[in-house]
């Protein structure tokens, strides 16, 4: 067994570690984090099987443009959230 055919195997270890990883984690943050790193590892075994055009596909769509739009979609929930907590305790403290 080559070299490369090891790298294979411990890249398909880290893809389904990151598929299962993804899945467990309670933070989102760390989701969207894991689920670029899933991304870039695909990218990598597109190149390794020879399909350049995939592997760009990945890297752009995958990592670039999902990422992205998935940490300005848990940035604007978390300002939802602030609002909604400072909301709750201005209604609070009307009650007092």
């Amino acid at each position: 067994m080559g070299t490369t055919e090891i790298f294979r195997i411990v890249l398909l270890v880290l893809l389904i570690a990151c598929a299962v990883a993804v899945n467990l984690t309670k933070n989102l943050m760390q989701a969207v984090i894991i689920f670029m790193s899933y991304s870039s590892i695909m990218c990598i075994l597109w190149i390794l099987m020879q399909s350049p055009d995939l592997a760009i596909t990945e890297a752009a769509v995958g990592a670039g443009i999902s990422g992205t739009l998935f940490l300005m979609t848990l940035k604007k929930i978390e300002a939802e959230d602030a609002g909604e907590k400072k909301r709750k305790k201005e209604r609070a403290g009307k009650r007092s």
